[in-house]
């Protein structure tokens, strides 16, 4: 049992400080960002009983089906509420790059508790396949919808609910995308390759830009005294 936590939360934490030391001006209380892994943690109770109860009404099933909206839809829209609730109304939420810390935080949090559910049902020995694709694609889909709730919550009203919106919609199908190609492609690792090195480069470019738009900010700041 130990090796399997120990399998299950060293990628996250890897990848959590990654994602944190990322943050070039202003880093988040370590406080709040356990928090909002502890809720990702958390939020894998509810979606397994809802996922569970769709199963046994043989409800939402075949590939398509499993793959957007038994995984993804439920899973994305669960980070994304705590993600919205807890961390982009906080007062410690005053950078973009805020949403990143956050959104990978969580999704991390989620990542674990269901890579020990995993490594439970299947062996220890999964652990480096699931460390090298699903955690590491939940922490990119968290950097994504952290970077569009970070750029919502300093942009102009007119813009924000789009923003909000994006902040769901392109983690729930990038999510999608992913399932889709574990349920039905024969050679999937010539699929999933690709879309990993897109997924990574997407996320470091986000990161790149939440970043790039701190220095803009500070620095007309700065003018402005």
């Amino acid at each position: 049992m130990v090796s399997i936590i120990f399998a299950s939360l060293a990628p996250s934490v890897a990848l959590l400080c990654f994602f944190y030391l990322k943050d070039q001006y202003n880093s988040e209380p370590i406080g709040m960002v356990i928090r909002s892994f502890i809720y990702g943690v958390l939020i894998v109770f509810p979606v397994i009983v809802i996922q569970y109860a769709f199963q046994e009404e043989g409800l939402l099933l075949g590939p398509f089906l499993e793959s957007f909206v038994l995984a993804a839809l439920f899973e994305e829209f669960f980070k994304w509420f705590i993600l919205y609730y807890i961390a982009y109304k906080h007062v410690q939420f005053n950078q973009h790059y805020d949403g990143i810390v956050y959104g990978v935080s969580v999704s991390l949090g989620f990542a674990t508790m269901e890579n020990v559910f995993y490594l439970l049902a299947l062996g220890v020995e999964q652990a480096f396949f699931r460390a090298l694709l699903p955690v590491s694609s939940h922490a990119l889909f968290g950097v994504i919808m952290g970077y569009y709730l970070g750029k919502a919550k300093f942009s102009k009203k007119g813009k924000r609910e789009k923003l909000k919106l994006l902040s769901f919609l392109i983690p729930w199908v990038l999510h999608g995308v992913f399932n889709y190609i574990l349920h039905v492609q024969k050679y999937w690792i010539y699929f999933m390759l690709p879309f990993m090195f897109f997924l990574w480069y997407l996320a470091l470019r986000k990161v790149k830009l939440a970043n790039s738009k701190y220095f803009t900010n500070h620095s007309t700041e700065v003018k402005n005294i």
